[in-house]
């Protein structure tokens, strides 16, 4: 455990922060009226961490040879998973909060985004400068 907080601690207050976003009870207001909004909070919520994790997985295993499919699995499925875990919770523990179909889509869709983004990163861009300092 020690080692996820040493190599991931951005990651692991960016996930606190979306527990905390999924369960504490949301005040009133003018922007809940805005048809779609809270669509786009919960893809700007699971492209952070998703981002979070891609950079900080890129950033832990720059030296280290490590297989692509690990960040994958790191950085897009199990925020995904997550993402459905919580949608049940909110739906089977809370009263105030119901889980919802379309808003596993918006995390899915925002982890997506953010994987997508960081494979392209870690792809082009890690790979390419690892080449050149070798030569």
């Amino acid at each position: 455990m020690l080692y996820y907080i040493r190599k991931y601690p951005l990651s692991l207050v960016i996930i606190l922060a979306v527990i905390y976003l999924s369960f504490f009870k949301p005040p009133q207001t003018e922007v809940g009226s805005i048809p779609g909004m809270d669509k786009v909070a919960h893809v700007c919520m699971y492209f952070g961490m998703s981002g979070m994790l891609w950079l900080e997985f890129i950033r832990a295993h720059r030296r280290i040879p490590v297989p692509l499919w690990h960040a994958w699995v790191g950085a897009w499925l199990c925020p995904i998973l997550f993402s459905g875990a919580v949608e049940l919770l909110q739906a089977y523990c809370t009263t105030y909060r119901g889980g919802d179909w379309l808003d596993f889509a918006a995390n899915a869709s925002g982890a997506s985004l953010a994987s997508l983004a960081g494979w392209y990163w870690m792809t082009r861009k890690v790979h390419r400068s690892d080449t050149i300092d070798k030569e």
